[in-house]
C-alpha cells in the first residue's frame, strides 16, 4: 500500500510537512496546496523549493484552467527537478469554483477536454489528477472517465463525493469501482480515512487498492500513519505527538514574525487535533482564545495534561 498526505490550503505547509516527516514519516508522496499564481509567490515558492522537500517524494499540485498557465508552471517547477506535478479537480471551495477552477472545471466538461488535450501534447513531465466526481449529480461521472479515459496521467486520485457535498455526508465508493472497472492508469482513493476500523472497510471492499490519500485523518491523527502499519501504545503516540507540536511551533517561530502568524497556523491545526482529546470544549476556547504564543503555550500545557488523548480506532 502506498500512502500520501493530501494537500490542505495552509495547513500541509512545507514546514507541516518536514516535521511530520522528521517525527512520523512514512509517507511515499507528499502534496503541496495548490500553486493558484502564474508567477508563484512566496509562500507557493517557498512551498516548492528543494532544499524545503529534500528527503521526501514531494508533488506539487496546480489550481488552474488555463493550459497556458498550468504550462508555464510545470516547465518552472521541471526546471527544480520535479518530474510530475498535480492538477487539482476536487477543491470544493465557492470562491475556487466561481472561477471555474479546482471542482468547478468539471462543470464544464468539453472545456476540460481541451485543456487536458493540451498539456498532456505540451507538458515537459509527469501529470496525476487530483479529482471529484462531479458537480451536483453522480451521472456527471460517467461524463468525465470517458475524458480521463483518453488521457495518460502518471495517477487519478479520486476524492468520491459532488463538489455540492463538500466534506459532508457519506462518499460514493461506488464511482471508484466505476473507475477501477475502466480505468488503466493507476488510481489512488482519497476520503474519509480517519482510523484503523475506516480503512479496513475501504480495504474489504477493494482489496486491490494500491494507494490512499489522507488529509484531515492525519490532522486529526499525526500517528494514524503509524497505526494503520503497526499499532503503538497510547502513550508513546501522545509523547510523540507532543514533541511534534513542540518542534512544529518552534520551526514556525523561526520563519514568522511576531505571534499572530504562529499563532493561526497553530490554532488552525487544533481545529482538527482537538478532535483527539476528549472533553476538551473548554481547553479549545483556551487555545482559541489565546493572543500570544505563552498564552497558547499554557492552554495546550492544560489539555495535554487534563485531557484523555483518545484518537479513532
Amino acid at each position: 500500500m502506498q500512502y500520501y498526505l493530501a494537500p490542505m490550503e495552509g495547513l500541509t505547509t512545507y514546514t507541516f510537512r518536514s516535521v511530520y516527516h522528521q517525527f512520523y514519516g512514512g509517507m511515499d508522496k507528499y502534496f503541496t496546496p495548490f500553486i493558484s499564481n502564474l508567477h508563484m509567490n512566496s509562500r507557493e515558492r517557498n512551498d516548492v523549493l528543494p532544499e524545503h522537500n529534500s528527503g521526501t517524494h514531494t508533488v506539487p499540485q496546480i489550481l488552474t484552467n488555463r493550459a497556458d498557465e498550468f504550462l508555464s508552471l510545470a516547465k518552472e517547477l521541471a526546471g527544480y527537478g520535479y518530474t510530475c506535478v498535480n492538477l487539482n479537480l476536487g477543491c470544493p471551495s465557492g470562491t475556487v469554483v466561481a472561477k471555474k477552477r479546482g471542482a468547478g472545471f468539471l462543470g464544464i466538461p468539453d472545456a476540460l477536454d481541451r485543456f487536458l488535450d493540451e498539456i498532456f501534447t505540451k507538458c515537459p513531465i509527469g501529470i496525476s489528477v487530483k479529482t471529484r466526481i462531479g458537480m451536483t449529480d453522480l451521472n456527471e461521472w460517467q461524463l468525465l472517465l470517458s475524458i480521463y479515459e483518453r488521457y495518460p496521467f502518471e495517477e487519478l486520485i479520486i476524492h468520491p463525493r459532488l463538489q455540492k457535498e463538500g466534506y459532508s455526508g457519506s462518499p460514493h465508493p461506488e464511482c471508484y469501482s466505476e473507475a477501477a472497472s475502466r480505468l488503466t492508469r493507476p488510481l489512488c482513493y482519497n476520503g474519509d480515512i480517519v482510523s484503523g476500523c475506516s480503512m479496513e472497510a475501504l480495504l474489504e471492499r477493494f482489496p486491490d487498492m494500491t494507494a490512499v490519500m489522507i488529509g484531515r485523518g492525519i490532522l486529526q491523527n499525526p500517528a494514524l500513519l503509524v497505526q494503520l502499519k503497526s499499532p503503538t501504545p497510547a502513550d508513546a503516540e501522545l509523547s510523540t505527538l507532543r514533541s511534534f507540536h513542540d518542534t512544529l511551533l518552534a520551526r514556525y517561530q523561526e520563519i514568522m514574525s511576531g505571534d499572530t502568524n504562529t499563532l493561526y497556523k497553530m490554532k488552525d491545526l487544533w481545529t482538527f487535533l482537538g478532535k483527539s482529546f476528549q472533553d476538551a470544549d473548554k481547553y479549545l476556547k483556551k487555545i482559541k482564545k489565546a493572543s500570544s504564543v505563552s498564552e497558547y503555550r499554557i492552554a495546550v500545557n492544560a489539555i495535554f495534561r487534563d485531557c484523555p488523548y483518545q484518537p479513532p480506532v
